[in-house]
């Protein structure tokens, strides 16, 4: 029978016997074997087995080519659903033609007993609860963590979002300390495995990556780490994992679970889509029993269903957060002087890191020169900048020597640096959802940061020219869904337009953007941390007619005109242009004086989003209106606009040198809490590893607040495992005082 076939006939099977294997259920009988997902009779994908039901006890099955990994995971799955002591015999030996040479050579001989261990039941959650305190010193989990877990503990897959800072990764981490074998871990980026793996090397965990910058010896060590089961967890990149023979490799190494990290990256429909994730359904369809766990930290509904369907999970369990940051306060400005603006922000925060994510390479550098002139530790980072100095700047990043990055999107993603207490973007982004991700690297410890969005209608108008440009391309290149891929694309970029330009509460649309609901308090009024629920936003005084006056003009000024062009006229400018068109004779004309050429653009950008106006795509964005825009020129409508918020001027560079405080505490001793820094930098430098993965500053700040004086008080603070606390802890509690 050739290999690759989906498996034997029954009557294959029954007319010649393979390997006949004999499991007593000694306490008591079996219950379903949810794990194999089989009943008596059904057959399953090579390697796999027939049972032959449950008679006194005794569960009988026929196994096809598995090796000795595979007999001891058939038997832990079955003595787990079992819940009892077990024996195994083999009773019969006669190796099926596909089986490959390693199970023939690793298949136990005809009589001889393949394994008697006790039947405990799958590791519970209380010996996980106790792992994960002494590994990683964490005493309660957040949301949704437990039920994730649960379900790798009882071999179901399941599908897990959680917005960033969620503690996704401990979702898979955690169950590999107390699950035989090891879990394979599907990552994107080669940065982020690395980022991971420094972690887990200073909580005592045995891991290792394997992936396109693996020397040959780097390699032959993980293998060889694989093979005498040294690791809990292995990250590898897609690519790597689509090598043929790789993942069967690996399945013959006692794999328990595999965890994909950035799943949205499968999905057409995602911001993020990546052909090579795509392939990884073909690959998990022949897996077994091995449960999968899909995680993302952005996904709509119809991204999540695509997901479950293209992965080829089964029944999997959904565990859907809340995607509301309420340590995030959201500010959206229109852009009117970037440097003033980006300046402000930094301020706010001195001494502290932040990031700054900019459209161009050439931007980051202009903006970086600019900020490092007013006194700002900062560096550009960009794809144009070669491997040793991107490496250097992101190694200086972590290390806390400098505070700013500015950088083009590709910055981030690799970056797990916990106490990121701004971000700001330069410019719009091209989606919600990339916008979502990108202000979740802020406040990852759970403290306050602040996301700050500096826009304008040409990055709109310029984010859809590139994308019809790039679909059009692509079509007469031959690539097929250009099309679908194009509106898809531009839907995201309008749904982000709406949010830029309204005033609606910014962590309700988040929230409702990825199919939550949003909850407030009874004696709540709004969330207390956006520029609107903070009232920063300051509402025009009879936007109705200011909104005819607008959208009047835009009637008077056909064929089309420019959003520059309608608001000259609004303000009464006379240029040579508006006069030899005559538009200076419109009733229309000045009729907005009291305003600046920027308020009436901020102004027009709100009527875009509210539907009211349309924008022509192609080169020139001239304006009309829509039906909407029709029925509010009447003055019928309720309206509301605001005035956008001015720039402030660049103060002087801060001399004192100290920082901002992280918590605005009064009770809190800011002073000690600095003095943890410090240490916490040079215990870093020491070890060559970044500060934030030896204690993030929640742990700092809970040092303070709890004040310990032994080793017992010191474990109790969150982030502090049994192996940090032997290590340093004396240290610590020095410091301390």
């Amino acid at each position: 029978m050739p290999v690759g076939r989906t498996g034997p006939r029954r009557s294959e099977i029954l007319g010649r016997a393979r390997v006949r294997v004999e499991l007593r259920a000694i306490r008591h009988g079996l219950r379903e074997v949810r794990p194999l997902q089989h009943r008596a009779g059904q057959l399953d994908r090579p390697p796999g087995f027939l049972l032959h039901g449950l008679e006194g006890g005794v569960l009988r099955f026929l196994a096809q080519g598995l090796g000795d990994w595979a007999w001891r995971r058939r038997l832990w799955a079955l003595k787990s659903a079992a819940g009892s002591h077990v024996q195994s015999t083999v009773n019969d030996l006669d190796l099926n033609p596909w089986a490959d040479e390693a199970d023939r050579e690793a298949a136990p001989a005809a009589g001889s007993r393949v394994e008697e261990v006790r039947c405990d039941p799958p590791p519970s959650l209380e010996a996980l609860a106790e792992a994960i305190a002494e590994t990683f010193g964490f005493d309660r989990l957040r949301p949704l963590q437990a039920e994730a877990m649960a379900a790798v503990l009882a071999g179901r897959d399941a599908l897990v979002v959680l917005p960033t800072g969620g503690g996704k990764s401990l979702c898979y981490q955690a169950p590999a300390l107390v699950l035989g074998g090891f879990t394979l871990v599907v990552s994107p980026l080669i940065a982020l495995m690395a980022d991971q793996l420094r972690g887990l090397e200073q909580a005592g965990v045995p891991a290792a990556a394997l992936h396109s910058g693996n020397g040959p010896e780097q390699a032959a060590e993980v293998f060889a780490q694989l093979e005498q089961g040294d690791l809990k967890l292995l990250f590898c990149s897609p690519e790597r994992l689509m090598v043929p023979g790789f993942f069967d490799h690996l399945r013959r190494q006692g794999l328990s679970s595999i965890a994909i990290d950035e799943a949205h990256c499968i999905s057409h429909w995602g911001h993020d889509f990546r052909p090579e994730y795509r392939q990884l359904g073909e690959l998990f369809a022949r897996r077994g029993d091995v449960p999968v766990l899909a995680l993302t930290a952005t996904a709509t509904p119809r991204v999540q269903d695509d997901m479950v369907e293209a992965l080829c999970l089964r029944d999997p369990e959904r565990h859907v957060g809340d995607f509301d940051r309420p340590n995030l306060s959201y500010r959206i400005q229109p852009r009117q002087d970037l440097v003033r603006q980006v300046h402000a922000v930094v301020q706010r925060h001195a001494g502290q890191a932040g990031i700054v994510y900019a459209l161009r390479r050439s931007d980051t550098e202009d903006l970086a020169r600019q900020l490092a002139g007013l006194g700002v530790r900062c560096e550009p980072y960009h794809a144009g900048m070669n491997p040793k100095q991107r490496s250097d700047v992101q190694a200086r990043f972590l290390d806390e020597r400098l505070d700013v990055v500015v950088a083009t999107v590709a910055f981030g993603m690799g970056i797990d640096r916990s106490d990121v207490r701004f971000v700001v973007h330069a410019s719009l982004p091209k989606g919600v959802e990339q916008y979502s991700q990108e202000t979740g690297r802020a406040g990852r410890d759970g403290l306050p940061a602040e996301c700050v969005m500096l826009f304008s209608g040409s990055d709109y108008h310029g984010w859809r020219s590139l994308m019809e440009r790039s679909a059009d391309e692509a079509e007469e290149a031959g690539v097929q869904g250009a099309r679908a891929e194009l509106e898809a694309s531009l839907a995201r970029l309008s749904e982000l337009w709406r949010f830029a330009a309204g005033a609606e509460c910014r962590h309700r649309f988040l929230v409702e953007h990825f199919g939550g609901e949003f909850h407030l308090a009874e004696d709540q009024t709004g969330c207390g941390a956006c520029d609107v629920c903070l009232g920063e936003l300051t509402a025009v005084p009879d936007a109705v007619v200011l909104t005819q006056k607008i959208l009047s003009c835009i009637v008077h000024c056909r064929p089309g005109r420019g959003a520059a062009h309608v608001s000259e006229v609004l303000i009464g400018k006379r240029t040579k242009k508006l006069v030899d068109l005559g538009h200076d004779r419109f009733s229309t004309f000045g009729l907005c004086r009291e305003y600046t050429v920027f308020e009436l653009r901020s102004f027009i950008d709100q009527l875009v989003s509210k539907g009211f106006i349309a924008v022509a795509s192609g080169r020139y964005p001239t304006l009309s209106l829509t039906s909407e825009g029709a029925e509010a020129i009447r003055g019928d409508m309720e309206i509301e606009l605001f005035k956008p918020v001015a720039a402030k001027t660049a103060s002087k560079p801060r001399r004192s040198g100290r920082p901002a405080p992280i918590v605005d505490d009064p009770d809190l001793d800011s002073e000690l809490v600095e003095k943890l820094r410090r240490l916490r930098r040079e215990l870093a430098r020491e070890r060559g590893v970044p500060p934030y993965l030896l204690f993030n500053d929640r742990t700092l700040v809970s040092l303070v607040r709890r004040h310990p004086t032994t080793h017992a008080e010191l474990l109790e603070v969150d982030g502090i495992g049994q192996k940090k606390a032997d290590a340093l802890g004396d240290i610590l509690l020095d410091a301390l005082g």
